[in-house]
């Protein structure tokens, strides 16, 4: 553990100093320094406090359930007022949290009821869903509205973004502590979102930058973050593809950010464009591409096979929140031979726990990970650690800089992070192997996981054998009721653009990978398959297609 306990302005204000003019912030034309980010995060976190927020009780009053400040949400798409809009609450002792911009009215109420929510700032082009949603909300007094080119007016109450800052302080009445919160709202894919929260400190040690990205050594104080951000002459450039409102892209950013280099975001924010992605990657020398399993690579990658273009900045691409398929890396590795291709495995209550390097000279593989410090399998009963090697299935668990909850329900916190042998783990619910090597086999979610004739099937190791088909193009697996099985598995498919394949090919070229119990029992062709804006499957909306569909 590190000796110094740190907080996240601190350290951003730590690498600012040493290259304030370097660029840090940069989408299209609007191009940011780091010392114009502090100075303009440091002018929201003031009109925050004119506002009245900040911090109401310290951290040692509360259980780990509570909150003790007030919260900002951020209902924006990707762009520097994001980086900002954390930065500032950061700074003002008001905790952020991210907002899906996909959900309608009743979902936005439920995620800003159940937070507490006191300020917003938001894209003027979120204006009508929200202002259906303003008068069931009294708490929320504070609204930042950031203009684009919607053309809807401020809402009543309202105040333009750019004047708050303008109209601001550049300097702040108050000091952050590394026990002030930092809040992920998981995806809710699955079930109904929740607020985890994280201690700034520990969220920084366990995924924005307190760890070096290949030798996982943490760093030990403030010095060590400046000598960190002086040890590259120029800066690299990590180009952000999926959305700021998932915790994967907040923490690739800070790690960007708090290791002196730049974050480059797409011109175009609000989709996900192949074309423009590679021009970007010609235009600002990117150096590292972040995406989110196949349903951004493959595209990706059809793109790079069709045209040429000047990729010879990059050195990287990572991927994490959604498997990619060997088929697609193998793919990706033959028109980039030179870069490393790495998969992330982490969740928002555990951050950053396992990663897989592929490259064209080695094996190319999907599921099997080395852990990184405090990432262990536990038993099926919660009462001990599996040691590599065990026989049969356990929880993948991380013990160390781990969330202290969720918000406002105990139990659930209890739950998810139980007390081992005296030491506290997260175990959110990822089924997993602590291989005989050392690696961890991640299965997959307990909550998609398909129980069928006393088997477990894992929706993901289905998904990666029926993904490997040249005619698909994207690939969801949940499980319906079945009179014989109890559940069965079934397979929706989105086939690629002039490609065909029947049922039966698909199943055939699956049962290749997996044992003939796992295969779909039937398999639905869609138009489309529903994902989240960054590429996550969505369980839930692939449940409601199957049971549409009938038997």
């Amino acid at each position: 553990m590190a000796s110094t306990q740190f907080n996240l302005p601190d350290v951003f204000d730590t690498v600012a100093a040493q290259h304030p003019d370097r660029e840090c912030l940069i989408r299209g034309d609007r191009r940011l320094t780091f010392s114009e980010v502090v100075d303009r995060s440091t002018r929201l976190g003031a009109y925050l406090r004119s506002r009245g927020l900040g911090a109401h009780a310290e951290r040692s009053a509360l259980a780990g359930h509570e909150s003790g400040q007030d919260h900002l949400g951020i209902y924006l798409y990707n762009g520097n007022e994001y980086i900002e809009a954390m930065l500032g609450a950061f700074r003002a002792r008001v905790a952020p949290f991210n907002v899906n911009y996909r959900y309608v009215a009743d979902e936005l109420h439920y995620l800003l009821d159940n937070s507490g929510c006191r300020a917003l700032v938001y894209h003027a082009s979120f204006a009508p869903v929200l202002a259906e949603v303003l008068d069931r909300l009294p708490r929320l007094e504070v609204l930042l509205q950031v203009a684009d080119d919607s053309g809807h007016d401020l809402l009543p109450g309202a105040v333009d973004y750019e004047e708050a800052l303008a109209a601001s302080a550049p300097e702040i009445d108050v000091r952050p502590s590394p026990d002030d919160l930092y809040i992920l709202y998981t995806g809710g894919t699955t079930g109904m979102p929740k607020g985890v929260l994280w201690r700034q400190h520990d969220i920084f040690m366990s995924a924005m930058g307190g760890r070096n990205i290949l030798t996982q050594e943490a760093v030990e104080t403030y010095d060590d973050v400046a000598a960190q951000a002086r040890a590259f002459e120029e800066g690299l450039r990590f180009l952000v593809l999926p959305p700021l409102m998932h915790g994967a892209a907040q923490w690739v950013s800070f790690i960007a950010l708090n290791n002196g280099h730049a974050v480059v975001l797409p011109p175009d924010t609000r989709r996900f464009d192949p074309v423009q992605t590679w021009r970007t990657v010609e235009a600002e020398r990117c150096t590292t591409l972040t995406v989110v399993g196949d349903a951004m690579a493959r595209p990706l990658v059809d793109e790079l096979e069709a045209n040429d273009y000047d990729v010879g900045s990059l050195v990287s691409i990572g991927n994490g929140g959604a498997p990619l398929t060997p088929t697609i890396k193998e793919r990706l590795l033959a028109k980039l031979p030179h870069i490393l291709l790495t998969d992330s495995v982490g969740s928002s209550e555990t951050g950053a726990q396992m990663s897989h390097v592929s490259t064209a000279s080695g094996e190319v593989a999907t599921g099997r990970f080395t852990p990184g410090p405090g990432t262990v399998v536990v038993s099926e009963d919660l009462d001990k650690v599996l040691e590599p090697g065990h026989d049969g299935i356990g929880w993948l668990a991380q013990s160390g800089w781990v969330p202290l909850g969720y918000l406002g329900d105990a139990a659930k916190t209890a739950r998810t992070f139980p007390v081992i042998d005296g030491v506290r783990y997260s175990v959110p619910g990822d089924r997993a192997r602590h291989l005989a090597d050392g690696d961890i086999e991640l299965l997959g979610r307990d909550s998609v996981t398909i129980n069928s004739g006393g088997e477990k099937i894992f929706a993901e190791e289905v998904e990666r054998a029926i993904a490997g088909h040249p005619a698909v193009h994207d690939v969801v697996v949940v499980g319906r009721p079945s009179e014989r099985w109890g559940q069965e598995v079934v397979a929706l498919v989105q086939l690629a653009e002039g490609r065909t394949a029947t049922a039966e090919e698909i199943v055939e070229h699956a049962s290749a990978h997996i044992a003939r119990y796992k295969l779909p029992k039937d398999v639905l062709f869609l138009d489309e398959i529903v994902r989240s804006p960054a590429g996550k499957a969505d369980y839930r909306w692939a449940r409601a297609q199957v049971q549409q569909a009938g038997g």
